[in-house]
């Protein structure tokens, strides 16, 4: 009897195994799966909501108000070849994330570095720019200043911007360090003008241009940045099409020498400074 229901069991279990699959059910399914994708809303809507934070050179006013930078320029040219409009919406980094996976905007394009606690959240593109972490020094209170080891020490003050990959380069390479945290490096660089804090640590180039503006201040301790960051952009998990259409959009204007051509006007020029003075 055990035997009998044993082969019964079997058979039942083979049954089900070739059973023919619903194709249109599965046709259904990848229907829905496409409709619901954030690509094909932004095409519905007509618009790309794009979510970043104001730094230099990556996102800043200009003197009209109006939004210029490397990331302004490629989320323009984005939404340009999407056939859409765009829309940029501010926020506060240390709540970015948090705002993307509520749906407040489409995806992050901000300079935001691909770090592994963050791909838990989020789901980032193949990198289309480098950064790295550098940093900007006060001349009195950092005299002297010239390596990461003298900044690793329990009575120097680092500013960085709250919830930025500046926070875990200094906890990584200068632990002994205080940090203060502000909510945008504008915060930060008052807190180095002022002389409450010995550096900001921040994305390049934005050290050096500081460097430049306030030189009777601030210096650059450091000749190279110490880190080097893939930078993607962000958006929510479960949405394979459209991760694949941004990867392969990077991939094209990255060929076409487009993406070089605007990191060396915004990173490695100054033609753009009197647009901001």
């Amino acid at each position: 009897m055990k035997a009998r229901s044993a082969c019964f069991v079997v058979l039942f279990i083979l049954s089900l195994l070739v059973i023919p699959l619903d194709h249109g059910s599965a046709a259904n399914v990848r229907q829905q799966l496409t409709a619901d994708s954030t690509l094909e809303q932004i095409l519905k809507r007509g618009v790309l909501k794009v979510g970043m934070s104001t730094f230099v050179p990556w996102a800043m006013q200009d003197k009209t108000g109006k939004l210029i930078g490397f990331e302004i320029d490629v989320a323009t040219r984005l939404a340009k070849d999407m056939g859409v409009k765009v829309e940029f919406v501010p926020t506060k980094w240390a709540g970015i994330v948090p705002a993307l996976l509520t749906g407040k905007f489409d995806v992050i394009i901000g300079g935001m570095g691909i770090l592994p606690e963050r791909n838990l959240k989020v789901n980032f593109t193949v990198p289309y720019d480098h950064s790295g972490m550098s940093m900007v020094a006060n001349k009195q209170v950092a005299q002297g200043f010239k390596s990461l080891e003298d900044f690793n020490r329990p009575d120097v003050v680092l500013a960085v911007r709250l919830g930025a990959t500046p926070v875990a380069a200094a906890q990584k390479f200068m632990p002994k360090a205080q940090l203060r945290k502000f909510d945008d490096e504008s915060q930060a660089m008052q807190e180095l003008l002022n002389g409450k804090a010995h550096a900001v640590v921040a994305s390049a180039p934005m050290p050096a241009f500081q460097a430049l503006k306030y030189p009777d201040k601030l210096f650059l301790p450091l000749p190279e940045t110490f880190t080097r960051e893939p930078i993607g952009f962000a958006l929510r998990k479960g949405d394979v099409d459209t991760l694949n259409f941004f990867n392969n959009w990077i991939t094209v204007v990255q060929a076409e020498g487009w993406l070089a051509e605007r990191k060396h006007y915004w990173f490695e020029t100054t033609e753009w400074e009197s647009l901001i003075k």
